[in-house]
């Protein structure tokens, strides 16, 4: 088997396509959620807290040095106000893919609950029974 034709196997398996296709909306869903907290619930937390707005909020080590409008030394800062956004960011997601994977144990606990369809009846024991029938209304 060529090196090509492996790797096609390989990539063409189904949870390869199921990765990839959870990947992508994983991408999408990190999006709303980042839209969700920086501009939908971090304005309203900051106007709460008296108007502290998390994303600015850092703690500067050293200033950033300027000559005639040029950076000599950038300013060195660390910004813990992304980072409160991204644990809340966090939140959020782990919270939905827990309800989520509730959700689908729910459903598989259900599936198995369900009771399997008693097996056909046999022919003779179909037939038999019908004999009895007949014989039970003469």
């Amino acid at each position: 088997m060529s090196f090509m034709s492996e790797f096609r196997d390989f990539a063409m398996r189904g949870n390869v396509v199921d990765l990839a296709v959870g990947v992508v909306i994983g991408g999408a869903f990190g999006k709303i959620v980042g839209a969700l907290v920086d501009k939908v619930m971090m304005p309203p937390l900051g106007w709460v807290l008296g108007g502290i707005d998390f994303a600015d909020k850092k703690v500067v080590l050293q200033t950033a040095v300027m000559e005639a409008d040029k950076v000599v030394k950038p300013e060195v800062a660390v910004g813990y106000g992304e980072f409160i956004n991204a644990a809340i960011q966090f939140v959020i997601v782990a919270w939905a893919l827990f309800l989520v994977i509730k959700a689908m144990n729910r459903l598989k606990k259900k599936a198995a609950e369900a009771p399997a369809a008693p097996p056909p009846t046999p022919e003779d024991v179909a037939l038999l029974r019908e004999i009895r029938d007949l014989l039970k209304r003469q």
